[in-house]
This record gives C-alpha cells, sequence and structure tokens, in this order.
C-alpha cells in the first residue's frame, strides 16, 4: 500500500523549474531517516545517499520540478502577461487557478477579440491577481516570479488524478523504494532539478557521482484514451520499462537487467516507445564517457495538466522493480 500522505505533501509542495528547494525540503525530510548521507549540489539537485560494500554505483534519479508561467511584464491596469517554463500548453491553461511561491493567487484568461479558447496562444494568455494598477500588482508580484496550476488530489478507485505528477509520483515511488531496498552497491537518489526545461540538473549529477548505472523514473504517455495517438503503454498494467524517446535509446543491456529483475520477482512490466519527449535519462547517458541508463516509467494520462491521472498499481511496480533492480549483484556492463 502506497503512502498517501507523503505522496501528497510532495505533490502539493511548490516547485517549477529553477524553483525546486520547497519541493527540495519535503522531500529530504522523507528520505534523510533513511540515508547515510544527504546533501544539494551547486545547481540545486538533492541527492541521498546509502552506502554499499561492492565498489559499485547505482543512480536512481527523478525530477522534482513542474511547469509553470513566468510573468514578463505587467501593464497599467495590473494584470499580468506571461510565458512559459517547460511544456505549459495555453490552451489547457485558460481559466485556470494559479498560486505564486509568496502566497498571491490569481486566474487565468486570454483575449477574447480575436477567437476562442481552443486557439489561445501563450501571448495572448494573462493573470489577474485582483489588481486594478500596475503599482498594486507591484505590491503582490514581480517580473520573473513563477506561477504553477492549483490542483486537487482526486482519488478515483485504485486511481489518483492531480497536477504535478509529471515528475512527483516518481520522485515519491524513488523514497518508497529507497525505505525498503537492500542492495550491496551504494544507492545514490537524485531527485533533479530544471528536467523540463533541458534535462539540466541530472547530467551535472550525473557527472560528479559517475554511477556504474542509473535508473531514471519518471512518467510516460498512454495509449488508452479516446481517439488518443497510437501507444500500447495503458494504466493498471504495471510500470514501462523505456525502450527509446526523443532523448535517448536504451541500451539493450539495460532493458534486459530490468526486464529480467521484473520477470524475476513477478513485477507487472510493459515495454514503453515514447514518439516525442524526453527524460533525464538522456542527459545522464551522455555524460563523461558515456553512462549506461535506463528508465522506468509511471504510465500517466493527461501530462502537463491540471489532472494528470495515474494507476497506484503502476506505481507500486515502479517501486518494486527498483528494488529488484538495486539488490541484484551483478549489474549491466559492456
Amino acid at each position: 500500500m502506497f503512502d498517501k500522505d507523503m505522496l501528497k505533501s510532495i505533490l502539493a509542495a511548490y516547485g517549477p523549474s529553477g524553483r525546486e528547494q520547497t519541493v527540495s525540503d519535503v522531500i529530504r525530510g522523507y528520505v534523510e531517516p533513511f540515508a547515510d548521507e544527504v546533501y544539494n549540489d551547486a545547481l540545486g539537485n538533492l541527492i541521498a545517499v546509502k552506502k554499499g560494500t561492492s565498489g559499485k554505483k547505482i543512480m536512481l534519479s527523478a525530477h522534482m520540478d513542474q511547469i509553470g508561467l513566468i510573468v514578463v511584464d505587467i501593464d497599467e491596469n495590473g494584470f499580468l502577461r506571461v510565458s512559459n517554463v517547460g511544456g505549459v500548453n495555453p490552451v489547457i491553461s485558460v481559466a485556470r487557478e494559479v498560486r505564486f511561491e509568496n502566497g498571491t493567487r490569481g486566474v487565468t484568461y486570454f483575449e477574447t477579440e480575436k477567437h476562442g479558447a481552443k486557439d489561445a496562444t501563450m501571448p495572448e494568455l494573462f493573470v489577474d491577481i485582483g489588481a486594478t494598477t500596475r503599482a498594486e500588482a507591484e505590491e503582490k508580484v514581480q517580473i520573473g516570479d513563477v506561477a504553477v496550476y492549483v490542483t486537487n488530489f482526486v482519488e478515483l478507485g485504485n486511481r489518483i488524478s492531480c497536477g504535478a505528477l509529471d515528475d512527483r509520483i516518481a520522485c515519491a515511488a524513488v523514497v518508497e523504494a529507497f525505505r525498503q531496498m537492500k542492495s550491496e552497491h551504494s544507492v545514490y537518489a537524485v531527485f533533479t532539478v530544471q528536467e523540463e526545461v533541458g534535462l539540466r540538473g541530472a547530467g551535472a549529477a550525473a557527472y560528479a557521482i559517475e554511477p556504474d548505472l542509473n535508473i531514471s523514473l519518471d512518467v510516460t504517455l498512454t495509449g488508452d484514451t479516446p481517439k488518443c495517438s497510437r501507444m500500447s503503454v495503458k494504466l493498471g498494467a504495471g510500470a514501462t520499462v523505456k525502450v527509446m524517446d526523443s532523448s535517448v535509446i536504451v541500451p539493450p543491456i539495460v532493458r534486459d537487467f530490468l526486464e529480467k529483475a521484473a520477470d524475476e520477482n513477478n513485477i507487472r512490466w510493459q515495454p514503453e516507445v515514447l514518439r516525442a519527449g524526453g527524460t533525464d535519462t538522456g542527459a545522464v547517458q551522455r555524460t563523461r564517457g558515456g553512462i549506461l541508463s535506463g528508465c522506468i516509467s509511471i504510465p500517466t494520462r493527461y501530462v502537463h495538466s491540471p489532472v494528470e491521472t495515474a494507476d497506484m498499481a503502476d506505481y507500486e511496480a515502479a517501486v518494486q522493480l527498483v528494488c529488484a533492480a538495486v539488490a541484484k549483484k551483478e549489474l549491466p556492463h559492456r
């Protein structure tokens, strides 16, 4: 059974790309009791270490940051003009409640004179924080401040819906696996920054750690909703073992390692080919002279929206697969 309170706490924490300290502090509170060492590096990655005896190092990586809207201008009537931080869909962002780090709330809308909401573009989007003048707005919000969606944690049977599942659900899975795992290898649980804006944190962490194996955890898309793009992944069928996405082709020896770990422990899994979108896996793979890197994903519907939806059986399968992988004595090698 998953730790619902932990997951809700991690999901609720403010943490858009480049401003992950609050969510980092929340995760630290959950992982520190089970670690031999915990620290933040210069970029802000949170790193928890369990020391082993084999001389080998395994890195587990999941990104803390969420997408957001950054203030680029404030007009004379107090409306905030915004741009995207990460993959924000302006159509999905219309008529949403948002919040800033300092607690200021606002609602989004768009310029209506040209067309309907289905055609809204980012330059036409604005945030209304209730101000009537620029000076009044500037008392609450400054240029460069970032807003995130206000979302609810909704339970749908064994499924949940919430914003920031990408990738906080994987952060929670890493924490849960870190609590449970037994390994003779040193395990570095790395909660990375700025993934949504170019996979920036993971590469720096991997360069410093130089692991023998990296396993990234992220969400992935599904092909099980009406009239969606064809994809074999579906909710409730298990965690996925990534084959390929836009950032990486996973080496067959790493895929085979993860697939065997799943099969040997009767863990449900499904193969994943993601047409578009990248993960920390690709950044780690290209670090130093190359690092063996694979990815376990949690199938998620409606990614980059306030209602991202996942099945907790897939979450639990991801936790089990991480524990099974790090417990193996022999790691993949060239």
